[in-house]
């Protein structure tokens, strides 16, 4: 990072902490401490929350997360689907509970996910929201898989981790992530990591809490939720509405702006806004008593298409409806030394797209170049595992399951077919369709054993087999040492293998001639190997570091055919390195303030040329601090910062700027009894401009968005909730 960019980074810490500290404060500090003004005002900012309630009743820090202590034992399940702290699962896990969510004041996932260290969440092209874990993504999200109380969303047709439909953040519990493989428990598409969203139980909303939030950009977001026993059986349902226009910054170039010089046209949308416009609503069922429990989640989703599907300014809107249910039965006394949980779930999932192409007056075409698809698609799957006790110092886990991926309707119309050019052709179930309807069924079955060697000492190993239908079966171990030779500090070396399951259109598109399906795709594959540490240095000071390296073979890319560069099809071709490190503090300064720093390196490269694959950030740092400025009133804060954004090869535009983003949210609890709820907040306090990369060049040469996608402007809000 160049000088320029670091001052610029500190000048905005600083600024930032000037508005809640007064020069009295810095200085009395420094006379402590010995230390500059300069150095006491960074070291003021590392404060976040934790302080008991009063006498009077007063909401304060620790009753509303956790201590630090706390975190240290802080349990999860994701790692090997037992409970174990995250200081001696065997990976590196970060838990973010629903206080961090009302804390920093987010608004959707990605928000979430861009306080973790390692992990860049945006959108792509389209809108959709992509995530970059350790400098490993792709325009489709399908390196990451997303669960929802541990069933899988991704799409059968791309691999897209379904990140438009996820549960309302009001509805959920904590979310739990790895990061790094974890195809030994989850199966496909656990590539670089695993993202597990847990919904609330009735338990713990115990009543009804209704709130509601509103703020530029025609912002608005409205939830209800509650939870009570009824008749022996514990019952939560949610609802929640949201909507935005969403309007990133303006693109002042596009692809039709590019052909309008080439044929002397004038038909291009430009400048116009990266529309990020979205509507949500999603509603959320928990029912549970004994050892059974049913859920159930419906999600209508409709949004704009970003730069648009061809990187050329229009109207296209995108519509997804997702329907999950599940049944599951856990037994953890099923016999004396088993464990035993069945899971039976289904989802259903359609998607209409309405894609406006190119808009009217392209190509000398009087009519917007239009194509309607709507996908459709069924999941069900029945999983059945167990844990088995008899062996002294073994926790023995077995598990097998059965899958179904049916992508049972396809409509495709458009209304620029030759020879019927202006006028909407349903050509579903013809030869030129865009995709055949397909399905392909899949059964796995896994062993993993946690060897409890001595106190200090554990070692955990997993392999598990899938097979599939349409391109037969892989095979995916792990192995894991963990070493705590001291009750707070713990080491951990750690080995994975991964698998990225062809996505139906990888396997079977047939009429798109810059992503033609191959059906004899094999598996992309990762292999990752992690050195972890993790110290409680003292009650109120926390470490935790970690280094990664990985290799990734048989890529599944588009490649020219030799015979022209107009048609790509998917092959298995070289591969990736990686490496990098992720660092993570959390520092209880003073009972009532607290701070939370990470930061992330990454370097990744093609194996074949042996450059920097480009589109992600080499570097990223993310610090919130949590203050409790007066009885009941909590102020956070937020920096992130994202820097050495470098191109893909061939593309010679300069880097991607560097930016810094602060975000602040004020929140008042305790308000007649802890029934009424009060914030404000404001995102990019500072109106940075931020920028995510394009595409870089085509076989010509071409540059469609010649100068990225801007992402959101300064935006602020207000919420307001009650609990009755």
């Amino acid at each position: 990072m160049s000088v320029k960019n670091q001052r610029h980074f500190f000048l905005r810490c600083v600024l930032t902490l000037a508005l809640f500290t007064s020069t009295a404060e810095v200085q009395a500090i420094a006379q402590l401490t010995g230390t500059t003004s300069i150095q006491s005002l960074v070291l003021l900012v590392s404060m976040a929350a934790a302080e008991t309630t009063n006498e009077n009743g007063d909401i304060d820090m620790d009753s509303l997360g956790l201590s630090l202590a706390e975190l240290f034992d802080l349990e999860v399940t994701i790692a090997t689907g037992a409970k174990q702290t995250v200081a001696k699962a065997p990976a590196v896990t970060t838990v973010i509970t629903a206080h961090d969510i009302e804390a920093i004041g987010a608004k959707d996932l990605r928000q979430v996910l861009n306080t973790v260290p390692g992990f860049f969440a945006s959108h792509n092209f389209a809108s959709w929201p992509n995530y970059t874990i350790r400098g490993i993504s792709s325009s489709e999200n399908q390196e990451v898989l997303m669960l929802v109380n541990g069933i899988r969303m991704n799409h059968s047709d791309t691999g897209e981790g379904g990140g438009l439909t996820m549960p309302a953040l009001h509805a959920i519990s904590r979310i739990e992530i790895i990061r790094g493989p974890g195809s030994a428990v989850y199966g496909a598409d656990a590539f670089a990591g695993v993202i597990n969203i847990i919904t609330k139980t009735a338990a713990e909303i115990q009543g009804t809490e209704v709130g509601m939030r509103v703020g530029n950009l025609d912002t608005e977001n409205a939830w209800v939720s509650h939870g009570d026993t009824w008749n022996g059986f514990d019952v939560m349902l949610a609802f929640e509405h949201n909507t935005t226009d969403g309007s990133g910054g303006i693109i002042d170039s596009d692809a039709q702006t590019i052909f309008d010089r080439m044929e002397g046209t004038n038909a291009s949308l430009a400048p116009g806004p990266y529309a990020l416009g979205r509507r949500d609503y999603d509603v959320r069922l928990d029912i549970q008593k004994g050892n059974w429990q049913f859920r159930a989640g419906y999600h209508d989703f409709e949004g704009e298409l970003g730069a648009g599907a061809t990187e050329a300014l229009t109207s296209s809107i995108s519509k997804q409806k997702r329907f999950n249910t599940e049944l599951v039965y856990h037994n953890p006394t099923f016999t004396e030394y088993w464990d035993v949980t069945t899971q039976l779930s289904y989802l259903h999932m359609e998607r209409p797209l309405h894609l406006v192409l190119y808009p009217a007056g392209a190509f000398g075409l009087p009519y917007a170049m239009t194509e309607n698809l709507n996908y459709y698609e069924q999941h069900p799957r029945l999983d059945v595992s167990g844990f088995y006790s008899r062996f002294d110092k073994h926790l023995i886990r077995l598990g097998t399951g059965y899958a179904i991926d049916d992508q049972y309707k396809i409509t495709d119309s458009l209304n620029f077919r030759d020879g019927q050019e202006g006028t909407m052709v349903d050509r579903s179930d013809q030869s030129d369709a865009w995709a055949p309807e397909v399905d392909r069924d899949s059964w796995y079955v896994f062993l993993q054993d946690r060897w409890i060697i001595s106190p200090e000492w554990e070692f955990t190993a997993g392999i598990r087999y899938d097979n599939y239908s349409d391109f037969g079966s892989t095979t995916n171990p792990r192995a894991a040492v963990v070493w705590q030779p001291q009750p707070n500090f713990t080491t951990k070396l750690l080995f994975g293998r991964a698998f990225l399951a062809p996505t139906f259109d990888k396997l079977y598109i047939r009429t798109n001639p810059l992503g033609m399906g191959n059906p004899n795709l094999k598996p992309e594959t990762i292999e990752t190997w992690e050195l972890a540490f993790d110290h409680q240095a003292t009650e109120t000071l926390h470490f935790a570091f970690n280094l990664f390296h990985y290799d990734i073979k048989d890529k599944m890319l588009y490649v020219p055919d030799y015979t022209t560069e107009l048609i790509r099809t998917a092959q298995n071709v070289g591969g990736w390195t990686g490496h990098g490190l992720e660092f993570e503090t959390r520092w209880k300064m003073t009972s009532k303030s607290s701070l939370l720093f990470n930061y992330a390196f990454q370097n990744s490269e093609d194996d074949e040329t042996g450059k920097e694959l480009g589109n992600s950030p080499e570097h990223q740092a993310y610090l919130r601090t949590d203050w409790l400025l007066f009885p009941n009133w909590f102020l956070n804060s937020q920096i992130n910062w994202v820097a050495d954004w470098s191109r893909k090869p061939g593309d010679p535009r300069k880097k991607v700027d560097d930016s810094t983003t602060v975000d602040l949210t004020l929140r008042h609890k305790n308000i007649n009894k802890n029934r009424w709820n009060f914030a404000v907040g404001v995102r990019n306090l500072f109106d940075e401009d931020v920028h995510i990369p394009s595409f870089p060049p085509d076989t010509d040469g071409l540059i469609y968005i010649p100068n990225d996608y801007p992402l959101y402007k300064r935006s602020y809000w207000l919420e307001l909730g009650y609990k009755f």
